[in-house]
């Protein structure tokens, strides 16, 4: 290998994924080819998402904040207001068609695999996309020169469709669910390979590029490259082949407290947690207790658990592929590698939701197999729920969809390419705050790019929000952030801004109080002791700070309590008719274009609040 050689580049990302799931984080799932990697890693306890994917991965993609670079919300979330709101109330109508909430990446960023292609890298993706459904707005218009790309939120991972009889519809909640619609190169795919399973699909399609990367190089020596690898994995429906399935037979039959526990003691081993924390009660009234449930209910809530393992088990099996391969071919010690999950673990009670209630679990019954033997493959369809997920997310507040660090805090590990190792050990702990909003500036800073703000290709754009890790490796800063940094968080009316060590929660009911909460994260990380009472001076500055937050990021608040709030107008009101390709309806895959449409867009203009 030529010294001095710009570094490789592959990012890989799990869907839903806990902060306690992997072995390198304390669990009990089979993930050795994780475990590895996190020996030459550094693993990171404090690191920040958004509360949900397409916002974390506009993020990932940008390093600004989503509600500037197009996702302010997830645009399902945005497009049908009770896709998200366990109470069925809660109108999203105010954000449809704003600035910010577009959908996908929008026009006021830059893409980081278009700076990279630019400076001469070979750009490539396999996985999920989740930032724009039309070839406009596709990873091949944002910079990747190769692409496979799963277009939508989530879908069957088998790829799996029933076939409707009579006058039979697809239920509102699933038609953005269920089909795998894929792009490759910027063109749809109408028909998936025989025996598709979504990671390894992935996976394979990766390590062919990576091949052919390769073979196209043989006489350029420096052909660096950029991988992104977003796996749609382990988000419901949870499916995976029951060769992985079957290994956890008996593991979670003890039950979710009985996991929470198990969790909670190896991360406080592995010095991830405090040995005294106080982890957060477990929220999950919605559902039933587990010494409440008949035994054929335990039973089948145990084999949703050992779905989801199996889920992450064939992640790390596809993750494992990729790294033997860098080094059978002497590239891995030059390659940046990180591993995070987009967002909590995933914890909805979807069976509790008015909008899956009215006629969604009736189509499961008709069209899907969920009897015990059959979970797991391509005809069930089931998640896990609250429970579960908050074994994985303990010592955490709540899951997905929060702006709780239940919600936001996720695990991350880094291996840094040979030359920006530093003297920071392989294995090695970090409790330094960070974001995902700090990987696109840091792997600029590795790969020698300037970021062009505040123009690129003659349009206006934003500079990045994050911050560069290069100096923190180098030892040159003791801090990755400054140590008051400021960071919000907002998503689907569920906010949060931190300040250093306090940090402040809003939580609409039933999940909380629907009032501004304290919380010292230093000495709660729980969230547990609400000091808003206590320190009123300091709730009144941070709430300062969320303002300024809004004002910057453009956030539209769904709560008069959540800063410059303003009703909907008439014209924002219809549901469902927000996203730009319906490809969920009959004959759209087949003619694309007649189900593209122009989305309406409007302005908001905030000077003060």
């Amino acid at each position: 290998m030529a010294s001095g050689r710009r570094p490789n580049f592959l990012v890989i990302v799990a869907d839903d994924l806990g902060f306690s799931d992997i072995g390198p984080f304390g669990g009990e799932i089979n993930t050795p080819n994780l475990d590895k990697l996190a020996k030459d890693s550094i693993l990171f306890t404090d690191f920040h998402a958004a509360a949900a994917c397409s916002p974390s991965r506009a993020m990932i993609m940008t390093g600004t904040d989503h509600h500037i670079a197009g996702l302010g919300n997830l645009i399902e979330w945005t497009n049908i207001s009770g896709q998200n709101d366990p109470n069925g109330t809660m109108s999203t109508a105010v954000q449809r068609g704003m600035p910010g909430y577009e959908g996908y990446l929008n026009e006021r960023v830059v893409a980081l695999p278009e700076l990279l292609r630019d400076a001469g890298y070979h750009t490539f993706m396999s996985g999920k996309w989740h930032l724009g459904l039309t070839p406009e707005r596709s990873p091949k218009a944002r910079g990747f020169q190769r692409s496979f790309a799963h277009l939508p939120a989530c879908s069957n991972h088998y790829a799996y469709e029933p076939q409707l009889e009579g006058a039979d519809k697809i239920p509102d909640f699933m038609t953005m669910s269920y089909i795998a619609l894929h792009s490759e190169d910027g063109e749809y795919i109408r028909k998936l390979p025989d025996g598709w399973y979504s990671s390894d699909g992935y996976g394979d399609k990766m390590l062919r590029y990576l091949k052919d990367w390769m073979e196209c190089g043989e006489d350029d020596d420096d052909r660096p490259f950029f991988a992104y690898l977003p796996f749609t994995a382990p988000h419901w429906p949870l499916q995976a082949p029951q060769e992985y399935i079957k290994k956890y037979r008996g593991v979670y039959d003890e039950g979710p407290e009985a996991l929470r526990q198990k969790r909670l003691q190896r991360l406080k081993d592995l010095g991830m947690v405090p040995k005294d924390v106080e982890p957060h009660p477990v929220i999950a009234d919605e559902v039933k207790a587990w010494e409440e449930l008949s035994d054929e209910e335990r039973a089948n809530s145990c084999r949703a658990m050992e779905c989801f393992a199996g889920m992450v088990e064939a992640i790390d099996a596809n993750v494992g592929k990729i790294t033997k391969y860098l080094e059978d071919v002497g590239e891995l010690d030059n390659t940046f590698i990180c591993f995070l999950s987009d967002n909590g673990a995933e914890g909805a009670a979807y069976e509790a939701y008015p909008i899956v209630q009215s006629n969604m679990l009736q189509h499961l019954q008709k069209y899907y197999n969920n009897h015990i033997d059959n979970l797991g493959n391509g005809d069930s369809f089931i998640w896990y729920g609250p429970r579960w997920a908050q074994a994985a997310t303990a010592p955490s507040r709540l899951y997905k969809a929060y702006t709780t660090e239940g919600g936001v805090r996720v695990p991350y590990m880094m291996k840094p390419p040979a030359a920006f190792r530093g003297g920071i050990q392989g294995g090695s702990v970090t409790h330094q705050f960070a974001t995902v909003m700090d990987l696109a500036p840091t792997i600029l800073d590795m790969a020698g790019v300037a970021h062009p703000a505040p123009t690129y290709q003659g349009r206006e754009i934003v500079a990045m929000r994050g911050k560069s890790m290069v100096p923190y490796l180098a030892q040159q800063a003791e801090t990755i952030h400054e140590k008051n940094f400021i960071q919000g968080w907002e998503t689907c009316g569920r906010a949060a801004c931190r300040r250093g060590d306090w940090k402040i929660v809003f939580i609409p009911k039933p999940k909380g109080p629907e009032r501004w909460q304290l919380y010292n994260l230093a000495r709660d990380p729980g969230e547990v002791h609400d000091l808003a009472e206590q320190e009123p001076a300091r709730l009144k500055e941070l709430l300062k700070l969320w303002d300024l937050y809004v004002l910057e990021t453009g956030v539209v608040p769904l709560s008069p309590d959540l800063g410059n709030w303003m009703a909907a107008m008439e014209e924002q009101m219809p549901e469902n008719a927000w996203i730009e390709y319906e490809y969920w309806k009959d004959g759209a895959r087949d003619d694309p274009a007649r189900f593209t449409k122009a989305i309406p867009r409007f302005q908001r203009r905030v000077s003060a609040i």
